[in-house]
């Protein structure tokens, strides 16, 4: 009997074991899926930036986060790393609240795109957004775009003049095929969240912009929010349909997680840079280039190696200019191929010009924050001058340094004779004892002088005679 009660007390004692350990876990489960993650999005949009936010919304995946918020402060970025992230957003389980703050903060251009894929779309006071034909089409030979038209003010006949009207897209076919292309894409993104098509397509076409508030008034964005907590307090009990049904929001006092850039997403954007990309690759030639000059040094091969293949997987991020790109090769080449032939000067000279225009025409775009600076390229240039300077003065020195080995090393060399000679004798020379031949006297252990040599024999003089 005593057996049986203490038996079930045992299985109560485990049944409530397991019940606590049931309700700890849906407990932390519930407030997982209850988080919000917020991911900063600032700066020129390149491939870091995509890569980061594309793994920032698998992350919110991972741990079920009931939404992430995309927090922009952008001037645009690449159109390929823009397409990631719009893709990203697209195919999340995870509603995307794109919101556009602190005050001050703008989503121009790329951001703009990003802004209308999202399924909410914010903005604190003091922001804008619009501005999003692409930045390397609106140059060149294609006329003065239009000015923008106040808000509001458009008639219904000057809307649709606008859509005909050519503006600053269609000066050529390549021209127009971009503008088209994104502006179809832009008014997608608008169909599919119910916004503001015709302004989105004027956004392309015209590059307007809009404030906080007029992007609220005419039905750009769902909402104006002077931070995330109030940003999250409206959007509270929300429906957003999602691929797989609707889902309600319940972010009204939810656990805010902020994920930060990590080394990964600072390394790329490190790299990425242009300027930086420009100086690896110099550095990764000059490197080889000393390698092999001196083989055996070992640090310049290895270094110039790894920093060769750290630019060449940024230039393949980057949209490089092919053309660009050979110019600073050949100049490279030219300023390696001065140390090694005597050109006077002209190769080396050759060599920068071709890297300055190469390396101004290298990045195809005009995007800001994607550019090379003329200062940068100056002063790279002024670095490979000074090389070339260095490598021809180190030859001059070489070519005019006495030869230390061979059979000219003996010629002007000094000795001791070894015995008298009156016509040929031994002395010695380098350590060594040769057979000489001299046309005087020669005392035993007098000073002499190499001055010729026919095969083993050597003809001297006394080291006080003139040559």
């Amino acid at each position: 009997m005593l057996q049986l009660v203490l038996w079930l007390t045992i299985v109560k004692l485990l049944k409530l074991i397991v019940l606590a350990w049931f309700g700890f876990f849906l407990s932390a489960s519930n407030a997982a899926s209850q988080s919000v993650v917020v991911l900063p999005l600032t700066g020129a949009i390149g491939p870091a930036g995509a890569d980061f936010v594309s793994r920032g919304i698998a992350r919110a995946e991972q741990e079920n986060a009931q939404l992430v918020v995309l927090q922009m402060d952008t001037p645009g970025g690449l159109d390929t790393s823009m397409r990631q992230i719009i893709k990203a957003i697209l195919s999340s389980k995870v509603p995307v609240a794109s919101f556009v703050g602190p005050g001050g903060a703008r989503a121009a251009s790329a951001g703009t795109y990003i802004l209308y894929a999202s399924h909410i779309a914010a903005m604190a006071p003091g922001t804008n957004l619009g501005a999003a034909t692409p930045v390397q089409i609106g140059i060149g030979d294609q006329g003065q775009p239009k000015q923008p038209k106040p808000a509001g003010k458009e008639r219904s006949d000057e809307k649709a003049a606008d859509k005909d009207t050519p503006s600053a897209a269609t000066q050529n076919p390549m021209t127009q095929k971009q503008v088209h292309d994104a502006a179809a894409y832009i008014r997608g993104l608008a169909q599919m969240r119910g916004r503001n098509a015709e302004w989105a397509e004027r956004a392309v076409r015209e590059a307007v912009s809009l404030s906080a508030d007029e992007a609220r008034a005419q039905k750009v964005i769902d909402l104006v929010a002077r931070d995330i907590p109030d940003l999250l307090e409206k959007i509270n009990g929300r429906k957003i349909s999602m691929a797989a049904g609707e889902r309600v929001l319940k972010t009204a006092g939810a656990t805010v997680v902020n994920l930060d850039p990590d080394w990964k997403t600072r390394f790329l954007s490190v790299i990425t840079d242009p300027s930086v990309a420009l100086i690896l690759m110099m550095i990764g030639i000059y490197g080889l280039f000393f390698e092999f000059y001196n083989p055996g040094f070992v640090l310049p091969g290895v270094v110039g190696a790894i920093c060769l293949l750290l630019a060449l997987f940024a230039f393949q991020l980057l949209p490089i200019n092919y053309a660009g790109l050979a110019l600073i090769l050949l100049g490279l080449a030219f300023m390696v191929t001065e140390a090694f032939l005597p050109s006077f000067g002209v190769l080396g000279l050759g060599g920068i010009v071709a890297f300055a225009f190469g390396a101004v025409m290298l990045i195809d775009t005009e995007l800001p924050g994607f550019g090379i600076p003329l200062s940068v390229v100056a002063g790279l240039a002024a670095v490979s001058a000074l090389f070339i300077f260095l490598v021809a003065t180190m030859a001059l020195k070489a070519r005019r340094r006495p030869v230390v080995s061979g059979k000219e090393q003996l010629l002007g060399s000094t000795g001791v004779t070894l015995d008298d000679i009156q016509n040929e004798g031994w002395a010695l020379v380098h350590g060594e004892n040769w057979r000489v031949r001299s046309a005087v006297l020669l005392k035993r252990g007098q000073k002499i002088r190499v001055v010729a040599r026919e095969g083993l024999v050597l003809a001297v003089a006394p080291a006080n005679h003139e040559p």
